[in-house]
Formats: C-alpha cells, sequence, structure tokens
C-alpha cells in the first residue's frame, strides 16, 4: 500500500516539470491524469471483489508489480507522451488495488485489534506513501539529476523487491469453492459485492455519501488550486512550493488520524455486543451512546473540511503563500479524519464476502473529489476563484449539515463477523 501510494502520487508535483521541460501543453497534462482516474476505477470497483472470491495475496501481488511496471513506462516520458498516457493508466490500477485490497488484507491481518487500529493502519501506510512519494520525486525534480528519469527510478527500486515479499503474508480470503462458473455469473456476483447491506443504506446515504468526496477534494484544493493561485509569488520556487503543501496536506492527514479513532470512542463494541446478546435496554441505551459517539468523527471531519474551504475562498483575494500554508494543513487535517472514519464506517457496513468490494467503492466516491480542481479550471473562464471557492464552502457547510442529521437519526450498523 505504501508503495502503491508512492506511485500514484509522485507524478503531482511533477505537472509543472513536464509543462517547462517536456513542453506539454495544459490539455495534455491534463489528459494524463485522466488516463489515472481510468486505471483507478477498475482497480477499484473489480480488483476488490475479485479478491474476495479468489485471495488477497494473488490480487495485491499483480497490483504492486503492476506499480513497479508504471515507474519503469513513465521513466520514458521525456521521450513521447505515450509512455506517460500508459504509465499512469498503469499507476492508477495499481493504486486501485492497493485501496481496495489492500485495506481489507490490513483489516484482517489486525485479527483481534479494534477496527479503528485496523483502519489506521491502513490510512497512514497509503497516507505516507502519497506523502513520501510527492516530496522525493518534487525534490529530485527541482534538484536532481534527470528530472524525469529520476523520481521514478527510486520508486522503481522500492517496489520491485516487495511482491516477492507479500508471497509471506498469510492469505485471509482463500479462493471460493463456487467462485468459479459462467462470465454472467460472475459477473452477478461481483455486483453483488459492491451493494450496500440494506440495513446500513441510509447511513451509507446519510453519513458516507455526503462525506467520501471531500477526502481527496481537500487534498486537491491543498496541492492543486492553492499552488496555481498563489504561484507567482514564489518565482522559480514554484515546484519546490507545490511540494512542500502536499507533503504539508498529507503530513497533518497522517499526524491527526489518531484523533479519528479517538473520536469513535471505545465503548461501541460493548454496546454492540449487549444489543445482540438480547440485552434489549441495556443494549440499545449502548447502542444510542455507540452511535453518538461514532457519529462525531464524520461531523469533526466535516467540519474542518468547512474551515479548510473557507480558508480556501479567503486566500483566493489575498494571494498569500503562508495563509496557502495554513490552509494546507487544516485541509490535510480534515483529509485524515475523513479517511479513517469514512474506513471504519465502512468496516462495520460490510461482511466479510463483500469487505473489499465496498472499500472499492468508497475509495471511488472519495477519488471522485479530485475531480474538483479540474471542475474549478473549467469554470474559471465564467467565473473568479474568489466565487467559485465560496461556492465550495457552501457546499461543505451543505454537507455538514447533512453528515450532522445522518449521525443523529441513524445508528452505526454492529460489525459484521
Amino acid at each position: 500500500m505504501f508503495a502503491c501510494g508512492w506511485g500514484g502520487n509522485q507524478f503531482t508535483p511533477l505537472l509543472l516539470m513536464y509543462r517547462r521541460l517536456g513542453g506539454y501543453s495544459t490539455l495534455s497534462v491534463d489528459a494524463f491524469l485522466g488516463a489515472y482516474v481510468v486505471g483507478l476505477v477498475p482497480g477499484l470497483l473489480l480488483a476488490g471483489p475479485v479478491s474476495d472470491r479468489r485471495g488477497r495475496r494473488p490480487v495485491l501481488v499483480a497490483g504492486t508489480a503492476a506499480s513497479a511496471v508504471a515507474s519503469l513506462v513513465l521513466s520514458f516520458g521525456g521521450q513521447s507522451a505515450w509512455p506517460i498516457y500508459a504509465g499512469r493508466l498503469i499507476t492508477g490500477f495499481a493504486v486501485g488495488i492497493a485501496m481496495s485490497v489492500g485495506s481489507s488484507w490490513v483489516k484482517e491481518l489486525s485479527g483481534g485489534a479494534d477496527g479503528g487500529l485496523a483502519a489506521r493502519r491502513s490510512s497512514l501506510f497509503q497516507t505516507a506513501g502519497f506523502g513520501l512519494g510527492a516530496g522525493v520525486a518534487g525534490v529530485l525534480a527541482q534538484w536532481g539529476p534527470w528530472p524525469m528519469v529520476s523520481p521514478y527510478a527510486v520508486h522503481l527500486l522500492i517496489t520491485v523487491a516487495i511482491p516477492v515479499l507479500l508471497l509471506r503474508v498469510p492469505e485471509t480470503r482463500p479462493p471460493l469453492a463456487h467462485a468459479s462458473g459462467s462470465v454472467r455469473q460472475l459477473l452477478t456476483a461481483l455486483v453483488d459485492d459492491l451493494r450496500v447491506p440494506a440495513p446500513a443504506r441510509r447511513r451509507f446515504r446519510l453519513v458516507v455519501l455526503p462525506m467520501a468526496p471531500w477526502v481527496f477534494g481537500a487534498a486537491g484544493l491543498a496541492y492543486a488550486v492553492m499552488p496555481q493561485l498563489v504561484g507567482f509569488r514564489v518565482g522559480d520556487w514554484g515546484l519546490a512550493y507545490a511540494t512542500g503543501l502536499t507533503v504539508l496536506a498529507l503530513g497533518t492527514g497522517a499526524a491527526v488520524q489518531p484523533v479519528a479513532r479517538w473520536l469513535h470512542g471505545d465503548n461501541r463494541d460493548a454496546g454492540n455486543r449487549e444489543a445482540r446478546n438480547g440485552e434489549a435496554g441495556k443494549g440499545e441505551a449502548g447502542k444510542g451512546e455507540a452511535g453518538t459517539r461514532t457519529g462525531r468523527a464524520p461531523v469533526a471531519a466535516m467540519a474542518v473540511m468547512l474551515l479548510g474551504a473557507a480558508l480556501c475562498a479567503a486566500n483566493a483575494v489575498l494571494l498569500s503563500p503562508w495563509l496557502a500554508a495554513v490552509t494546507a494543513a487544516v485541509l490535510g487535517a480534515g483529509y485524515g479524519i475523513a479517511v479513517v472514519s469514512g474506513l471504519l464506517e465502512i468496516q462495520r457496513m460490510a461482511g466479510p464476502d463483500d469487505l473489499a468490494g465496498l472499500t472499492g467503492v468508497y475509495y471511488m466516491l472519495a477519488y471522485a473529489g479530485f475531480l474538483l480542481p479540474t471542475v474549478l479550471a473549467t469554470l474559471s473562464s465564467w467565473l473568479s476563484y474568489p466565487v467559485m471557492l465560496a461556492a465550495v464552502a457552501a457546499a461543505a457547510l451543505v454537507c455538514l449539515g447533512l453528515v450532522v442529521t445522518g449521525a443523529r437519526v441513524t445508528q452505526p450498523p454492529a460489525p459484521a463477523r
């Protein structure tokens, strides 16, 4: 997960390099990002259900190998645009596998550990990869030799041995005896794995759905929109500054992730156990308290997101590099709380046979937020950034209201066994 996250985000601070040194147009660079999304979707939606039926290890081994191949292909990007398209497509596929299958495997390998610890492990590994990948790539592109090759060479060296190490990790989902059959039957089974269980659908709609796109929407605002707005204030240090905002946002996100676990509280499992044991009055009371405590994490995440979006709108007027750094830290904190609390919600909703599939659905919704900078850039021909970012802050306020309502009127489902 760390290696695939590194490979996925190492490209982000290199966008300016490709425009300056590679001579690629803004449209071409946007298309490079689009190729990543094209690869990400099948990785998120298909790899998880396949691993539910065929096993975690072979799917994640393939995904990690694909991440290494992607960096090898991308290292030829200085000669032609096609290696970049192909490399970004493969990179997206690898990241999708790492997020959906890796998060599920980590939870299952955590065994008796509480669900919050498993979610924190998953999000910490991938966030560390996102942050260090962008940081190392940005430093090498700004000051290192062969800026279009050396970032990918470092990632390739880090990743190449990992598939062999994965062969020693215990398999937690042996292949299902009924996993074979016609293509139609297999596709039907895969679609079933992507469905939210009926008892959890209301909470999914009111809590997870309004919060998920802000996970990477916050990241996009922090290290795509902010550097663009204040880049003229930092001159030739633009690439280093963009790299710094990326590392700051993701580093803050990693640092605050234990807060999400604390906000979920420690007594929720006890309340659910009492309810399952038939202690109606006591169990319902415990469950109600658990629901209230568990709802605090999504609410806190969206409250921090609202503050970050408001700071973005203010800095669209002030254009301060220092305020942009503060904004990146705030948005990073919102990202860290949201990604963990979202994983906790999904892990409690999913059964053992559809955990990876629903994790993929959650990350697909989360990655939809990465479209926000593109949407803003498209609308910038008609609207100013202060107006658009004020609208983004208003949208965050609406989503906060939905999450607050959802946390009050729904209860988290009992953890599936």
